[in-house]
């Protein structure tokens, strides 16, 4: 599945910066320390052993980084493709029993896990206030999951792996301060029955020059779902800094916007 989302991201990327010359695109890279705020899991729901990743084995802050390509269209229609990976370590020894994904760790085992969770999204915003000090944006995001959980021992090892499709809310608000700063809240959320999910950024950001912006903000991952398949509920929290670049763009005699 690896290969395919990579191929899709690579064909999208390269679409976005080929239309730059009709309309408004956008490169972006964030990056930073993820650590853990809980992370518990049960699997399988009904019969697997609840435990925790982040206090029953002890997780390790993390670098992470993220791509994001965009492009807007009449000012108003803004469509962006993101990369998030996620990798998180933890290890320690338990003093009880763990049944995970019907393999039984003995207790005081020195066991490790591989927390995985990389994310696609392909977005779409519609600019509601576009004005100089506040604009707003609303929309929906189509996410693709990725992720694994590997459990093991010197003895065992076994890992659960969830692929699948999820409609999120996205959302946008900017306050340009002045010329130079501003305040950005943006993000993706949803809350169903069936469970939730939080993505949201609260940053400052700085105008460095025309095409380029830097922020430097914190970042809250929160969600989850319980079922009889399986039961995991997780919170990273992100320190992050990042930086984008906008194409530049003009009006040529016939009318079309190519870059500068």
């Amino acid at each position: 599945m690896k290969p395919i989302l990579h191929s899709i991201c690579f064909l999208i990327l390269t679409f976005f910066l080929n239309q730059s010359a009709i309309a408004q695109a956008l490169v972006g890279v964030e990056t930073g320390f993820v650590m853990t705020g809980y992370n518990d899991i049960r699997i399988p729901g009904n019969l697997g052993t609840l435990f925790s990743l982040k206090d029953d084995l002890k997780s390790k802050t993390k670098i992470f980084y993220r791509l994001r390509a965009s492009y807007t269209l009449q000012s108003r229609h803004t469509v962006s493709l993101l990369y998030a990976p996620l990798e998180i370590k933890s290890a320690g020894r338990v003093p009880n029993k763990i049944s995970f994904n019907g393999v039984l760790f003995d207790a005081n085992t020195d066991i490790k896990s591989i927390y995985k969770f990389n994310s696609y999204r392909f977005t779409y915003r519609y600019h509601l206030i576009s004005q100089t000090k506040i604009i707003l944006d609303l929309g929906f995001t189509a996410k693709i999951r990725d992720a694994n959980i590997r459990l093991y021992s010197t003895k065992q090892t076994t890992e659960r792996t969830s692929n699948g499709f999820v409609p999120i809310i996205n959302f946008n608000f900017k306050w340009n301060i002045n010329e130079v700063w501003g305040l950005l809240l943006n993000g993706d959320a949803l809350v169903a029955p069936q469970g939730r999910a939080e993505d949201i950024q609260l940053a400052i950001t700085y105008k460095f020059s025309d095409p380029v912006n830097i922020l430097v903000g914190y970042r809250i991952l929160e969600g989850g779902t319980d079922s009889n398949s399986g039961y995991g509920f997780v919170l990273f929290h992100y320190t992050s800094f990042g930086f984008s670049y906008r194409f530049k763009k003009r009006g040529n005699k016939k009318g079309l916007m190519v870059n500068k």
